[in-house]
């Protein structure tokens, strides 16, 4: 669960995120803001449970940032803080659905009680909506697989006319999204959930949609189903009173609300990718497909990460191999970067073939497998723009001459290093494609420091969604971006003061302090003595030499 603390006074900030042991009641991260424009903007990139705000702020007061929070985050709850006890502050939070009013000064203890008491609460909501939805679900069960499985024929590229689809939707009790822009969202549920049976996963991807309705609703109809590749796919449509050009930012917004609900209150972690906008039902072939590739490419086998994506029997008296045909298909495995997988349906494959080897058919069966295999890499080798000679290398002689493997060890040892050579280009890709982010990342706020750097300018920047940037940073490097913000000026700070002649306050406003009090605290904080205390050191030291 995440917190939110908001101040004009950035050591009372500071102090109430770093003195107060908020993990104790299962707060997981604490933001911290400066003014109610920076509190909106934290609630922009991140999934905020509960706010608590000073009244009395400049610009925007706290009244005024939490009527925002109640009409764009209205599960978010808020804690008010004040040194004033006028009767109409507490009149006016009651009628903004103000959770709880402190009065200055409050105690750690006074806060953890608040906190844990909302908390507490959130929890019992959301147990609530999945109770109510599970009635829902149980009166009208065959409902929902009707649903999936027209969006599945959608997404695999099945063309309705208008009139049929329209028709199909209206039984469903489906909103009528023909020629509507929409969105996708692909969900992929992750090694926590691994360990569930059938009944505990679909009881989890049911609850995954349910909460999904409550976040989305009144802002965008949706519509979702379970693909080949066990991912949760969702279509979503804006609702019309959603002007146009807040229709991404608030589809992405709600979808990172999923992933950090999911993760809060179903105890697990699902990787989500957003699509950008498209036309329903035209788009949605090509919408899919590209999840799916990002999810692949980009998403790989890391857990919990968020990004947005810019930009398949014959009769007679050869029986075909029912292993090769069988859902999750060969190219299905690859395109969703299932390399274990893959190698198990090689395996199963292979060892139907050996059962089949005295058939007097068994060469045809043989060369039935060298295609399929042959074809599948093929494919996803162009899909990724990639020559499928690069790919395999001096066994790509082989295939342009026609000659195909004369027993099953061959074959079967070809189609594995194959695969080895083609997961080992996909995790060098990937690796580079995270370097290069990396190092994008570290120039920016080089060439910024003396700007204030946050996140969501380096997202900006580097044109990722904050949460996926901040992800890949701790997983590539150990630490986060802010600690290296922080590092870089820190070590500034220390040069400056011992080599130039700029005052205190001028050093802090080139590295981005917009505060020198707030330079000073961080500063006495790393270094254990303020920066001026620091500078007279140094300059003792020198004259002692």
């Amino acid at each position: 669960m995440q917190l939110l603390i908001v101040d004009d006074e950035s050591h009372v900030v500071d102090r109430l995120a770093t003195t107060i042991d908020w993990e104790s009641i299962g707060i997981a991260q604490v933001y911290r803001a400066y003014s109610g424009h920076e509190a909106l903007a934290v609630m922009e990139q991140f999934s905020i449970d509960i706010v608590i705000t000073d009244i009395q702020m400049p610009g925007m007061s706290g009244l005024d940032l939490i009527a925002r929070i109640r009409r764009d985050w209205s599960k978010t709850k808020c804690v008010l803080l004040s040194g004033y006890s006028d009767f109409q502050y507490a009149k006016e939070a009651i009628q903004n659905q103000v959770e709880d009013y402190l009065l200055k000064p409050v105690t750690e203890q006074e806060l953890l009680d608040a906190v844990a008491k909302l908390r507490g609460k959130l929890f019992d909501e959301w147990e609530q909506i999945l109770s109510v939805r599970n009635l829902t679900r149980t009166l009208n069960e065959n409902m929902p697989l009707l649903k999936g499985n027209l969006l599945l024929e959608l997404l695999q590229g099945a063309a309705w006319k208008e009139e049929t689809l329209r028709e199909k939707m209206s039984a469903l009790a489906l909103p009528d999204l023909y020629g509507q822009p929409c969105f996708l969202l692909l969900v992929r549920l992750e090694e926590t959930f691994a360990d569930y049976d059938y009944r505990g996963q679909s009881l989890i991807e049911y609850a995954i949609g349910n909460m999904a309705e409550e976040l989305f609703n009144g802002t965008f109809r949706l519509w979702h189903t379970k693909d080949a590749h066990d991912y949760l796919i969702f279509v979503a449509a804006a609702d019309e009173r959603v002007e146009a050009g807040q229709r991404a930012m608030l589809f992405e917004r709600t979808a990172s609300q999923l992933q950090a609900a999911v993760k809060s209150y179903l105890k697990g972690s699902i990787s989500v990718v957003a699509s950008e906008s498209g036309r329903f039902p035209r788009d949605v072939p090509d919408l899919y497909d590209g999840c799916v590739s990002a999810a692949r490419k980009r998403v790989g086998s890391e857990q919990g990460l968020f990004m947005r994506v810019a930009g398949e029997a014959a009769d007679g008296d050869v029986e075909s191999l029912r292993c090769l045909y069988e859902p999750p298909t060969l190219i299905h495995l690859l395109e969703a970067g299932r390399w274990d997988g893959m190698a198990e349906k090689l395996e199963r494959i292979f060892e139907e073939l050996r059962n089949k080897s005295s058939s007097p058919h068994s060469q045809e069966h043989l060369l039935e497998v060298y295609f399929a295999v042959s074809s599948a890499y093929s494919y996803i080798s162009h899909k990724n723009g990639q020559p499928l000679s690069d790919l395999i290398g001096e066994d790509y002689g082989k295939l342009t001459d026609g000659i195909p493997f004369r027993s099953v060890p061959h074959l079967q040892e070809w189609s594995l290093r194959v695969l080895q050579r083609l997961t080992e280009d996909r995790d060098r890709e990937m690796k580079d494609s995270r370097s290069a982010l990396i190092r994008a990342i570290h120039k920016f706020i080089d060439e910024n420091l003396s700007q204030d750097v946050t996140l969501q300018s380096i997202a900006d920047h580097v044109h990722m969604h904050p949460v996926y940037i901040s992800k890949i940073y701790k997983l590539e490097t150990g630490g986060n971006i802010s600690d290296y913000i922080q590092q870089l000026r820190m070590e500034k700070a220390v040069y400056l003061l011992s080599n130039s002649r700029e005052k205190t306050y001028e050093i802090a406003a080139m590295l981005g302090y917009q505060r020198p009090h707030s330079f000073n605290y961080a500063f006495k904080k790393h270094h254990g003595v303020t920066p001026q205390v620091y500078r007279d050191q140094q300059k003792k030291g020198a004259i002692g030499q």
